[in-house]
């Protein structure tokens, strides 16, 4: 018999396995930050909404709107909401999430 360079059953189901505790491991943990990476991505869109706001009213010397924003090009449609599905409004001036 011709001995032949492979693996072996039992070393496939080892990496199989090892393979399966590796992702059993990480998953949940990709899961439960996803609400934290949703947070922090509609705060830093409420920090560029801010700054914009800032430049419509230094350039027109008037408290501009979400869709004042978005007409003039300081905004694209996209950000009028945050990543967490909430939308973005202006609220004495600075902006907000509802």
């Amino acid at each position: 018999m011709e001995k032949k360079n492979a693996f072996t059953l039992l070393e496939m189901m080892i990496v199989l396995l090892i393979i399966t505790v590796i992702l059993l491991i990480t998953l949940p943990n990709i899961a439960q930050k996803e609400k934290v990476i949703r947070d922090k991505g509609c705060k830093s869109l409420l920090t560029v909404v801010d700054s914009q706001i800032l430049l419509y009213e230094i350039e027109h010397d008037a408290m501009p709107t979400i869709d004042d924003l978005i007409q003039e090009g300081y905004l694209k449609k996209e950000q009028a909401k945050c990543p967490d599905g909430t939308s973005v409004v202006i609220v004495d001036g600075q902006a907000a999430s509802q």
